[in-house]
């Protein structure tokens, strides 16, 4: 991260938004819940693992560690950028496939996966119960479905999204909410009992996460995320008043410099009790990958 004492601004930053990603978001809080998440998922050597909405591949990478040379290790993303930087940050003695495709068609073939991984993804995808009916197509009878997705909105990022509201646009803000949508657990849970899952365990942890100071997480995360685009468009005034009322909103959540955010991660094991698959696509089995 860079030096708090430093001053930064919109321009301080380049490269493509999954470049800043990997380089801003995975170090503050991509990897921190990302090894949450693959602690609750308890891999063992020798599984066979998918991790969907991958990103960059963080959740991937840390899944690989856990099954070692005897499993398996996959990664699929709609975003081809993601999916470059994710093959770039990736050891080359570190084994994974990478699939550029969507959950709701996951190019793999039925009943070959031990566990399907996804971290704060499944709130982005329009069609979520196809995307879980596809999670489970492809687990073997017995497998596990472990997934995460942080809400309601902590206050920083609320702070965030009433100043590109106010000084962007009220439809940028859009985004930031977005990310944090999915936070009901029965909501949760009766998406993954409706797409044929069973054994299903929602919990609804804590997570505490130091964050650069207010200024420079703000640039970081437009910077990281589809918001560079409309916060590019705007001029030197909006940007300085946006910036202004992120800093001075987030004063109460500042510690030490740090800028501090608890974000409740709702998060779900589920498993695939049954044969067969429900609401796959036919002719999808034996299919390979992109």
């Amino acid at each position: 991260m860079s030096d708090s004492r430093t001053t930064v601004s919109f321009t301080t930053y380049g490269g493509s938004a999954p470049e800043n990603y990997e380089r801003y978001f995975v170090p503050a809080i991509g990897e921190p819940v990302a090894r949450d998440l693959i602690d609750r998922a308890g891999l063992r050597a020798g599984e066979r693992v998918l991790d969907v909405a991958c990103g960059t591949g963080i959740v991937t990478r840390l899944a690989a560690e856990q099954v070692g040379q005897t499993g398996t290790v996959a990664g699929l993303d709609l975003n081809p950028g993601m999916l470059a930087v994710a093959r770039s940050v990736t050891p080359p003695e570190v084994s994974i496939d990478w699939h550029e495709a969507s959950a709701e068609a996951i190019p793999l073939p039925d009943d070959t996966l031990d566990v399907v991984l996804c971290g704060m993804g499944l709130q982005f995808m329009a069609d979520k119960p196809a995307a879980l009916r596809e999670m489970r197509r492809v687990l073997a009878p017995g497998g596990r479905l472990v997934l995460n997705a942080p809400g309601p909105t902590p206050p920083p990022l609320a702070v965030m999204a009433e100043a590109l509201a106010t000084h962007v646009r009220p439809e940028v803000a859009g985004f930031v909410h977005a990310v944090f949508s999915l936070h009901d657990a029965e909501e949760l849970r009766g998406l993954l009992e409706g797409a044929g899952f069973a054994d299903v365990v929602v919990d609804r942890p804590l997570k505490t996460l130091r964050l650069p100071p207010p200024q420079t997480f703000l640039w970081q995360y437009v910077h990281s995320t589809p918001l560079a685009g409309a916060v590019a468009q705007t001029d030197e005034e909006a940007r300085a008043a946006l910036e202004q009322h992120m800093v001075a909103g987030c004063e109460p959540y500042v510690d030490n410099g740090a800028l501090i955010a608890d974000v409740r991660m709702l998060t779900a094991i589920a498993r695939r009790t049954a044969a067969g698959s429900v609401g796959g696509h036919p002719g999808h089995s034996g299919q390979t990958g992109p």
